[in-house]
């Protein structure tokens, strides 16, 4: 029944609502699942469906704001390779593993790993980007980052795209920006890649995926413009406080709720 309208009007309505919210958030520093998911859980969706319909409407705003990054030369898919391959490959391995890996030891981590990231960037300053926007990015690198971070991002998913900002700025001669440019593109990927596993496996609500996949690329396609035109000053606060919302949920979820 992947047509079938599974809650009212109203709560759609509601649903696509927080997208919107999730898909501007997500565009600049990422973690907009920590808002989706909770959503159609509280919605009533039942759990399976819940991680296949996020990646629906998670893809559709990735793919906005990778495209938006893209057509302002933030993100050049050829110099970046590597990474995507990797990045599919994980992501494929990492849904397929997701019904048979015991998560919660990787939840329990959760927490600590997402707040690691604000820790950094909060002391450890915002690198400047190369007065050459096409300085060579190390290749050898991209594959094994690619593939672990898709891989988590199949598995389980929040604070991918903080991973994947901060990942790239310790690895490579890039600023905040083209970091959230390569985010957002290799968050679609893995997204994508994820996506294909849920829908070969029916864990897809057709309906609400679309409907809040709509609303998060309007999300995602201001939030993108945002950042691009903010900068790295602007990004920064924004992705600190987005990491340190995400550790307390996950604290909480993860820790506290199960206590």
């Amino acid at each position: 029944m992947p047509f079938e309208l599974s809650v009212d009007l109203t709560t759609l309505a509601i649903l696509a609502a927080v997208a919107f919210v999730a898909g501007f958030i997500d565009a600049i520093a990422g973690g907009g699942g920590l808002l989706t998911t909770p959503a159609l859980l509280t919605a009533g969706l039942p759990p399976h469906l819940v991680l296949g319909t996020n990646k629906l409407s998670s893809t559709f705003g990735s793919a906005t704001a990778g495209f938006t990054f893209y057509r302002r030369k933030l993100f050049d898919p050829i110099q970046w390779r590597r990474g995507l391959i990797g990045t599919a490959i994980g992501a494929l391995i990492g849904a397929i593993t997701a019904h048979y890996l015991p998560a919660e030891w990787l939840n329990k981590m959760l927490p600590v790993i997402v707040f690691a990231c604000g820790v950094y960037l909060l002391f450890g300053g915002t690198p400047k980007a190369p007065l050459d926007a096409n300085a060579p990015i190390k290749k050898g690198r991209q594959f094994p980052q690619g593939f672990s971070l898709g891989f988590y991002d199949g598995v389980a998913g929040p604070g991918t795209g903080a991973f994947w900002t901060v990942s790239s700025l310790l690895l490579y001669p890039i600023d905040l920006v083209r970091a959230s440019g390569v985010a957002r593109s290799m968050n679609f990927v893995s997204n994508a890649a994820a996506l294909s596993v849920f829908i070969f496996s029916g864990q897809v609500d057709w309906l609400i995926g679309l409907s809040m996949g709509s609303a998060l690329m309007v999300g995602a396609f201001f939030g993108a413009r945002t950042a691009i035109s903010g900068g790295a000053k602007f990004i920064r606060p924004v992705f600190i406080t987005v990491v340190l919302g995400l550790t307390v949920r996950l604290a909480w979820q993860h820790w506290f709720s199960q206590a």
